[in-house]
């Protein structure tokens, strides 16, 4: 397979398959359950969810666990984590790029990411925007290291690999029919679920 970026390259080899094998414990799962609890509580009538980097699936996990007979479908680049969220029942995964994701327009009523767009090359995140707005038909969900500017910062010992920004922002910019619902800062001390200090912002297309 053909890179286009060499975050994508990444993610898709050595260092994911690594992140994959640490990944995914049921106190993680637990906490993500919880998040994903407070985001659905102030949505109404979501029965399908994609996901854009979905990793091995623990965010599907969290949602077949709230919402009974949910249909969802995930995107992942690295295909070890592709081939273990496969193995969830009744999840449908593209293993590939989200650049080379078929979009299908308003064919999900939630569509998210979760610690994915801090990973995306800044000159192609307006194309991970497009899929994200295209693809739902109501919800949008971002949680991702927040900053009010746009700022790279070291990851792991690994540099042009993680960048913050104000993602939520971004997208309500670029497209003036979406609003904010509600946003949450995940802490990673917690005392009951403990999340990654990222922060969730849930948006909405409105109503035409």
């Amino acid at each position: 397979m053909e890179y286009k970026t060499e975050q994508e390259s990444f993610w898709a080899q050595s260092f994911g398959n690594e992140y994959t094998m640490r990944s995914g414990s049921e106190k993680k799962i637990a906490a993500k359950t919880a998040m994903f609890a407070d985001i659905l509580r102030r949505t109404e009538g979501v029965q399908s969810c994609l996901e854009l980097g979905a990793n091995k699936g623990t965010n599907l996990i969290a949602l077949k666990r709230l919402i009974p007979g949910v249909r969802l479908e995930a995107v992942e680049i690295n295909q070890q984590a592709a081939e273990t969220c496969e193995k969830i029942e009744g999840v449908k995964v593209f293993c590939g790029s989200i650049f080379d994701y078929p979009i299908r327009e308003n064919a999900f009523d939630l569509v998210f990411t979760r610690g994915v767009l801090i990973h995306i090359n800044p000159d192609n995140l307006k194309d991970v925007y497009h899929t994200l707005y295209q693809c739902s038909s109501k919800y949008i969900m971002v949680a991702e290291y927040y900053n009010p500017t746009p700022v790279e910062v070291d990851y792991r010992g690994y540099q042009g690999k993680l960048f913050k920004r104000d993602f939520a922002g971004e997208i309500m910019d670029l497209y003036p029919d979406v609003e904010l619902i509600d946003y949450k800062f995940v802490y990673e001390r917690d005392p009951n679920f403990p999340g990654d200090d990222i922060t969730w912002f849930l948006l909405r297309k409105k109503t035409k």
